[in-house]
């Protein structure tokens, strides 16, 4: 029998559906999955590297399929306010051709559909089989989304506009503390009309059978309980935390600058044990030349050891990603360079498991993506929060107000991906106090952070709890075909 991916175009969705395809293939000899690719021109390199890895390197050679689509014919504007989501909806032929041509007639067990693709639920109902989110954020994120779609479809309230009071805090299911307005993200409810709102995009996962999301009990425990709460009283679609989903090895990333990677690896092997501050903002992650002058200055002031993953952004207003090769060492103060060059390093991209799971690293001074932030506890190194877009803030939030794991330099930080320019500049003396902070943490937290680490480990062993629920996931497909 076969699942069918539907991944989102973004390498951070990408590397973690095809992690959750290999564990459910390692679960169950019966099932293969298909895994379609958009063919998106501002991601294609990236991508289609990875997917040649994976092809190539492929441990399941009769069991899973990549198989990219063609380029739309007749591609949306890039500029307009729902490219994105006009650009998968787009889509939807290609799909439904793809798996007519790949998958044998009755074989088809369901859909595994990412977050943002829940437009396809169409082509599974016209293949008349169900269909599965897979939820690459965390459960915070997750009762947000309900939270919001309860407060608009019951009460008939405008969250938008309730949004719009920068001052506002709201209590929401499956949070400790009251949450504050800045932390929603952006595209949750956007004001712009005709623009992606992400509200829109989650009512219908409503239409889908369960909701598989990359989390874990242990972490998420709180946030997790109003979840299968109303399942249980409601009768809603199942919950399925089955994560961390991680892509660990790092071999099978996509063969490029492994030179570069191990350049890398040899300078932290200089240096001595958790004594190095790694800076890196994920994939989009750039800053414009005021803010990058900040955190060198804030950097040479603290005195730490640092690792500065530093990308030259892409032009302004083109939909790109920060290049990968070049950094943006040009804009950087005078003579920087030259007074940190015994205990700091320049990079442009960064083999971030790698650097994570090196021993000389103390401290994270990330954009708090999920991915990134299940790496960091995967390893057991300290955060500190600098979000920049997505649901990077509300991630930060929790991780700092909720969950005690992080040290805060900014929990509302916003990058607008046009401009490079964020809603303000961190200041050096922030971005010192901040890596001081993470550097020099209590026992305490550090302790909270390493137990975190051990139960992110257990969870996915035999008989853990990301274990059992990916095992009723898996009854759950076998059913559709039964």
């Amino acid at each position: 029998m076969e699942l069918v991916f539907v991944p989102t175009p973004g390498m951070g969705h990408l590397l973690s559906a095809v992690e959750l395809a290999k564990r459910i293939l390692d679960r169950d000899h019966r099932i293969s999955i298909l895994i379609l690719i958009f063919n998106i021109p501002m991601t294609s390199h990236m991508l289609n590297s990875f997917i040649e890895s994976q092809s190539r390197d492929n441990h399941y050679p009769t069991r899973l399929t990549f198989c990219s689509l063609p380029p739309l014919s007749n591609p949306p504007d890039s500029t307009s306010p729902n490219f994105f989501i006009t650009l998968i909806s787009l889509h939807k032929p290609l799909v439904q051709t793809a798996v007519e041509d790949k998958v044998k007639a009755g074989s088809l067990a369901g859909f595994v559909l990412d977050m943002f693709c829940t437009t396809m639920i169409e082509v599974a109902d016209h293949f008349m089989v169900p269909s599965y989110i897979f939820f690459a954020s965390g459960a915070s994120m997750l009762n947000i989304v309900f939270h919001f779609l309860m407060l608009e479809d019951d009460q008939g309230i405008d969250v938008a506009a309730k949004l719009d009071d920068p001052d506002i805090e709201f209590d929401a299911p499956g949070f400790v503390n009251r949450v504050p307005g800045k932390v929603v993200p952006e595209g949750i409810v956007s004001k712009e009309i005709g623009s992606f709102r992400f509200l829109d995009q989650s009512r219908e996962f409503k239409k889908s059978k369960g909701i598989i999301v990359n989390t874990f009990t242990e972490l998420e425990t709180f946030g997790l309980q109003p979840l299968f709460d109303q399942v249980s009283k409601h009768g809603m679609l199942e919950i399925y935390p089955v994560g961390p989903i991680l892509e660990l090895d790092t071999k099978d990333r996509g063969g490029h600058r492994g030179d570069d990677g191990e350049s890398i690896i040899r300078w932290l092997d200089d240096q001595p044990l958790s004594s190095v501050v790694f800076l890196c903002f994920g994939s989009m992650g750039c800053f414009d030349e005021d803010q990058v002058m900040e955190i060198a200055n804030g950097l040479e002031k603290s005195g730490h050891r640092f690792l500065w993953s530093l990308r030259k952004p892409p032009p302004k207003d083109k939909l790109e990603m920060p290049s990968e090769h070049d950094t943006f060492e040009n804009v950087l103060p005078e003579g920087f360079l030259d007074r940190v060059a015994e205990r700091g390093k320049i990079i442009g991209w960064a083999p971030q498991v790698s650097i994570l799971g090196h021993k000389a690293v103390g401290g994270f001074v990330s954009h708090c993506g999920w991915n990134s932030t299940l790496e960091s506890l995967w390893f057991g190194v300290p955060m500190a929060t600098w979000p920049m877009y997505a649901e990077q803030q509300l991630n930060a939030f929790e991780l700092v107000k909720e969950l005690g794991l992080a040290v805060e330099i900014r929990i509302d930080y916003r990058s607008d991906w046009k401009t490079r320019k964020g809603n303000y500049t961190v200041t050096a003396e922030e971005i010192e106090n901040g890596v001081k902070k993470l550097m020099s943490l209590d026992e305490e937290t550090k302790n909270k952070v390493r137990e975190m680490s051990d139960k992110s480990r257990s969870a996915l062993e035999d008989g853990g709890s990301s274990h059992k629920r990916l095992g009723q996931f898996i009854e759950d497909v076998l059913s559709n075909v039964a």
